[in-house]
């Protein structure tokens, strides 16, 4: 989850993606306060994450493998703003 603190964001979206994506983490979840969705990373190469979706809260989102499940993101408009 993004944080509200300028200097902690800015990790969440770039240098924690950034080192999952080196260290082929296979999917990587981010859920954006600031847009109210969930981002999801995915294939992992050369240490960035060449996949990138991204879905309102409220999405059921089916999550690839190794991790596959479908996640319900209702739930993720409580902690929004």
């Amino acid at each position: 989850m993004t944080s509200h603190d300028g200097d902690t964001d800015s990790r969440d979206r770039g240098e924690k993606r950034d080192g999952y994506a080196a260290a082929r983490i296979p999917v990587y979840l981010r859920v954006d306060r600031d847009a109210d969705e969930l981002v999801v990373y995915t294939d992992p190469r050369n240490g960035a994450y060449k996949a990138r979706t991204t879905h309102p809260y409220g999405a059921a989102v089916t999550l690839p493998d190794p991790v596959a499940i479908t996640l319900d993101t209702e739930e993720l408009k409580n902690y929004a703003g």
